[in-house]
């Protein structure tokens, strides 16, 4: 399928190729994996309703190949030790790819799993940099940046937009939120420019973080980047705001979402938080969200567009490949461009999208818009 067919396929005039058999299994099936309930479901149902989208279409037009494209979702919750289960039983069930996980963590603990047995994997979220760049998980691919751009993106904004000297650099102890904050600890020391206050752990879960909130305040930062996900955000911010603190917060994309600002209320006005780069002006993106808003009735949500992207760039791969071989899907994704939501994208030989990026938004008058 070539960027023509992509286009195509966005506006509802199909094209998948119907001339070559593909393989023996009677569908070929496409698994969505991450957290669909519980604190973080709200980073993973985008998934789910990008998945039901891309494949509506694609089964309407005929399939691959002529063969109809099967869901099967699993419930991950971002846990690694659930992420494991929930690997084992799509491997049982005989999914040829994955779109998941989530969360770096359970993506992490899943991958050996679908490695073994010959299952690419791509995520739309999990951007711990060794997923990739370890050179352990040759199955692995994802449609945003990694934490090391994600980190230099934060900390390029608190010292050169914001000019600020003094930081703070908290995170939740999990793959994802310390190894970012180890990212922008690392940056801060070497630019030379800012001195790093704090440098700590704080647990999931907990009720009450007053006491890091009063470590940040005697160590007179004048900001937090904070690295982790939305619901240790939201106390940590309300309890600094409670206490009169006026210190800037700088997150990430785990906090880069809509329930962030609800939990956090008033609290939130003001946070920034990186997150995939804005591609509201493309045109499969306006249409993606498009169909989002007609089939569900509301707006997409988180990395409901990296999402829509990967399982077009999954999709696509086997078309190109006419194979579920990981061999040829690997082959297929690194050396095929495909139009999407987030841009014209390829993969480089590590697993990393090609020509995706993150840029600064802050919360104003409720809602995340982009720091120009």
């Amino acid at each position: 399928m070539n960027k023509r067919v992509t286009q195509k396929l966005l506006a509802a005039a199909l094209g998948f190729s119907l001339t070559t058999p593909l393989m023996a299994a009677d569908t070929i099936k496409l698994g969505v994996a991450g957290a669909h309930s519980g604190d973080l479901a709200s980073y993973g149902l985008p998934s789910v309703n990008a998945a039901k989208l891309v494949v509506e279409k694609i089964n309407a037009a005929g399939g691959i190949d002529g063969k109809m494209v099967e869901l099967l979702v699993e419930d991950d919750v971002c846990k690694p030790e659930v992420a494991t289960n929930t690997a084992t039983k799509l491997v049982s069930d005989g999914v040829h790819v994955v779109l998941g996980h989530i969360c770096s963590g359970a993506t992490k603990a899943a991958l050996p799993i679908y490695n073994n047995a010959g299952v690419v994997v791509m995520s739309p979220s999990a951007t711990n940099p060794a997923l990739t760049q370890s050179g352990e998980y040759p199955n692995f691919y994802r449609t945003i940046a990694s934490d090391d751009a994600q980190a230099r993106t934060e900390v390029d904004f608190a010292l050169n937009t914001l000019g600020l000297t003094k930081i703070a650099v908290i995170h939740d102890k999990g793959d994802y939120g310390k190894g970012l904050a180890e990212f922008a600890k690392e940056f801060l020391e070497k630019s030379g420019k800012a001195e790093v206050t704090l440098f700590e752990g704080v647990t999931p879960g907990a009720v009450d973080y007053s006491a890091v909130v009063q470590k940040i305040k005697r160590s007179g930062a004048e900001a937090v980047i904070f690295g982790g996900y939305h619901p240790e955000a939201s106390k940590i911010i309300t309890q600094m705001r409670k206490k009169r603190m006026d210190t800037i917060f700088i997150s990430d994309d785990g906090v880069k979402d809509d329930t962030f600002i609800k939990v956090a209320g008033k609290y939130a006005e003001g946070v920034y938080a990186t997150g995939p780069k804005d591609t509201s002006s493309n045109p499969l993106s306006k249409q993606a969200v498009a169909e989002h808003k007609e089939k569900f009735g509301s707006d997409p949500g988180a990395f409901y567009e990296n999402a829509y992207a990967a399982a077009l760039a999954l999709l696509n791969a086997i078309d190109k490949a006419d194979s579920t071989e990981m061999a040829a899907v690997r082959n297929a994704l690194q050396n095929n461009d495909v139009d999407t939501p987030v841009g014209t994208i390829r993969f480089d030989a590590m697993g990393d999208a090609l020509g995706v990026g993150f840029a600064m938004y802050q919360v104003k008058d409720g809602q995340y818009v982009e720091v120009k």
